[in-house]
């Protein structure tokens, strides 16, 4: 799946940290059906490239799959020959995001400067991820949105919840990492699927 066809559809990522190769196809099916199209595994998952490789091979016309917490050129090569589509970093690190857009992926680097968030357009970067959001504020997306290129893609991760998800919407965020509300190690698949049910509502709810 296109990552822009999947904006358009549910903007929400998806953030599955800790998940285990054994239940990361039955969590992503959950996903799925409540109407999320973008997961990423992050790296400090257990076996991470074993779980990217299982979704991509399971979903590859239905989800966008990604790592996140890549921090390193090796982790871009790890995840591009095990299936990754998306690139996602805490930080803004040049070499890690140009390496991704030369191999066909999509970088989001974490920035929390117009400083940082300049860093990573230069790098290529065409979609950037505010982190952490609950430090920062719509008004903050606002500001930037002002000055950044028309083109780049602002997503706020940490901290936004059904409750406040229009006001980042009104303000120019074109989509959320959602994580432990979402999924934490140990969860029920039903509870997953609940969690995952309430947030789209909330995504269509917004954006409507």
């Amino acid at each position: 799946m296109n990552l822009e066809h999947a904006i358009k559809a549910c903007g929400i990522v998806a953030i599955l940290r800790g998940v285990t190769p054994a239940e990361v196809v039955d969590v992503a099916t959950a996903l799925h059906q409540a109407g999320i199209r973008i997961v990423e595994v992050p790296l400090n998952s257990p076996d991470p490239f074993i779980s990217i490789e299982k979704l991509s091979n399971a979903f590859r016309t239905e989800l966008v799959v990604g790592a996140g917490t890549v921090l390193s050129t090796q982790d871009v090569n790890l995840l591009k020959h095990h299936g990754g589509q998306i690139s996602v970093s805490p930080d803004c690190n040049p070499e890690v995001i140009s390496l991704a857009v030369k191999m066909g992926m999509i970088p989001l680097p974490g920035v929390f400067t117009p400083t940082e968030a300049f860093a990573a357009i230069k790098a290529g970067a065409n979609h950037l991820k505010l982190f952490p959001a609950e430090a920062a504020s719509p008004a903050t997306i606002k500001a930037w949105k002002a000055v950044l290129p028309k083109h780049v893609q602002l997503f706020a991760v940490g901290g936004v919840t059904p409750e406040n998800m229009g006001d980042w919407l009104k303000a120019g965020a074109s989509g959320f990492g959602i994580g432990s509300s979402l999924y934490k190690p140990g969860m029920k698949i039903a509870d997953v699927a609940k969690s995952a049910h309430n947030l789209v509502e909330a995504w269509n709810r917004a954006k409507a």
